[in-house]
């Protein structure tokens, strides 16, 4: 991929001198429009070897460009903080918002092609995280983002030269990152990786543009004219159609499924609940403070029918917990932020550090429940969604991280019974909502949303729980000898 790039590509002082405020000009406006109309984000990757001109271009851009509409995030090492997350956390943080430019330097490329260069992965799990950004950068293409992928390339000599002539004028040497003299010694390596890298990961959504840096004016022209006519081709059709690739789902031809196949009528006595309750709540209390679940942390989904009992669950968990190491956190439907950005970035935000507890109050599953039903996404957009909440709770798993799903199902007579109580406590009143009533209506459909979400999403490293919902103490108890079960195995 990298032949056409090792040729000498120039421009000429009187041409780069003429095209130079024509480029400027067009590029403002774009951003401009872009910023106005907020219709999808922009994404700029740069790659390549340190000292082949990353830097500079990155500074060019930003000062040919409006500051307010673009950011630059230098990825070097991970922080203590990032580190106490998946790899993927601090990325995420930081994708731009609908309207925004943000350029990354040291990239999620960046760990990935350094542990392969230095031989400290293995090639399988190197061929593994390559598929993980596929997967990763299809996922922000899907959600409308535009993602440009720039790699910069010099073969050994121009290289060489180049940092030579830096380092040979004082008022240029700082430009010269630290790495840069080790990545010249290691170029063969790194460019026998990095072709491999670019061949795997250019894909049709995302392709990399191989761009020859030795001369500057020839590399800042070509970036930016690509970078504008990508910007503009989007503007002309800002939300490009959508093809659902999976099968549809198709209604199983028997009622029977796993949420029929419950024994609803299990109970728990108030004399055995109460005991159970201090036993169980006791032994996760003494779980979250073992020495080993510093490297544990735990995320824990809590969905159901309507007043099923997912507050008074996620209540007597918390009460095995100490206050500052965990977080409830409410989901309801996403603010202007959060729509500016993917569906999962309000969920990624929300994760937490080693040693640490977040409870989701509804979750990321309202892709497939809430906003398949009501149609707040369309059928592409749910249908992948299976898929990218698998590898969201795949990325976590990985980490150390212990996820935990629960579905609290209750009879409809059950749920009416208690959408009547509420009605008539006065304290309950603001829990019973029209919005209620009216999915109570569209009982069956969500049970086939349900069945399809447990089935597509229920892994060996992130199970769904079931839980028998009419008896609240039963339910409470289940979920709490759940929490003491997954926490155990792990530790």
């Amino acid at each position: 991929m990298f032949e056409s790039a090792g040729l000498d590509h120039t421009i000429d002082k009187a041409t780069y001198k003429k095209e130079e405020p024509l480029l400027r000009e067009a590029l403002l406006d774009t951003q401009f429009e872009l910023a106005g109309r907020k219709a999808f984000p922009v994404v700029i990757i740069m790659g390549g070897a340190d000292g082949s001109g990353k830097e500079e271009v990155a500074n060019d851009i930003q000062y040919v460009m409006d500051s307010h509409y673009i950011t630059t995030f230098a990825m070097g090492e991970p922080t203590d903080e990032e580190r106490e997350r998946p790899r993927m956390w601090r990325f995420w943080r930081a994708l731009p918002p609908k309207g925004r430019i943000g350029i990354f330097m040291g990239s999620w490329y960046r760990e990935p092609i350094l542990n392969r260069t230095l031989g400290n992965i293995s090639k399988v799990a190197f061929e593994q995280s390559l598929q993980d950004i596929n997967r990763f950068e299809k996922m922000l293409t899907d959600e409308g983002a535009l993602v440009l992928k720039f790699w910069f390339y010099l073969v050994q000599k121009q290289q060489k030269k180049r940092l030579k002539k830096l380092d040979k004028d004082p008022a240029t040497r700082w430009r010269i990152p630290e790495a840069a003299w080790d990545s010249l010694k290691r170029w063969n390596k790194i460019h026998q990786v990095g072709e491999h890298v670019a061949r795997v990961t250019s894909t049709s959504h995302t392709p990399w543009y191989v761009i020859a840096s030795a001369d500057k004016r020839y590399r800042n022209i070509t970036i930016w004219r690509t970078t504008l006519q990508a910007i503009q081709k989007r503007l002309e059709q800002p939300n490009p159609p959508k093809v659902v690739s999976a099968q549809a789902i198709a209604s199983p031809p028997s009622k029977q499924n796993v949420l029929t196949a419950l024994d609803l009528s299990k109970n728990c006595p108030d004399a055995t609940y109460k005991k159970q309750l201090g036993d169980y709540q006791g032994r996760l209390s003494l779980l979250s403070r073992h020495k080993k679940f510093r490297n544990h942390a735990v995320v824990a989904v809590f969905e159901g029918n309507d007043a099923a009992g997912k507050g008074g669950a996620i209540y007597r968990v918390t009460q095995a917990l100490e206050a500052q190491a965990y977080r409830v956190i409410q989901i309801a439907a996403p603010t202007e932020e959060e729509r500016a950005q993917p569906y999962l970035w309000r969920f990624w935000r929300h994760v937490p550090r080693l040693g640490h507890s977040a409870l989701f109050d509804r979750s990321w599953y309202g892709r497939v429940l809430v906003e398949r039903i009501e149609g707040f996404c369309s059928e592409a957009d749910w249908m992948r969604a299976y898929s990218e909440i698998r590898d969201f709770e795949q990325d976590l798993t990985k980490h150390g991280i212990i996820v935990m799903k629960f579905w609290l199902a209750t009879s409809e007579d059950e749920q009416l019974k208690r959408f009547k109580l509420r009605e008539k406590t006065g304290y309950k009143r603001h829990k019973i909502t029209e919005e209620d009533w009216r999915n109570r209506k569209k009982w069956d459909t969500y049970v086939t949303a349900v069945c399809n979400m447990v089935d597509r999403t229920s892994t060996e490293y992130a199970p769904w729980t079931l839980v028998e919902a009419n008896d609240k103490n039963y339910a409470r108890i289940k979920v709490l000898r759940t929490f003491c079960e997954r926490i155990e195995a792990a530790l």
